[in-house]
């Protein structure tokens, strides 16, 4: 009985911060701060409770690695240095 209890309340306690960074990340797109990286890390907590913010997330990940490997390739393209790499110093 205890044990349930115990889950139960680390499952609210998830489920609570989860809202609350994902509302502090809203906030922060509008105002100064890391917007983006609250909603990623509130999804992220919402994510092992609820299927909907775990499916957000996945569109989220995969839009963001198009538009990393866009910003990479069309610098490339241009002439520019490739991205850096860590080398022998």
């Amino acid at each position: 009985m205890l044990v349930k209890t115990i889950q139960h309340a680390k499952r609210l306690i998830k489920i609570v911060f989860g809202f609350t960074l994902l509302l502090l990340g809203v906030v922060m797109w509008f105002t100064p701060g890391p917007g983006w990286v609250a909603i990623a890390g509130g999804l992220a907590l919402l994510a092992a409770e609820f299927v909907w913010a775990r499916r957000l997330l996945n569109r989220i990940k995969s839009s963001a690695g198009r538009v990393r490997n866009a910003v990479w390739t069309s610098g490339t393209a241009k002439g520019e240095n490739p991205p850096p790499t860590a080398g022998p110093c």
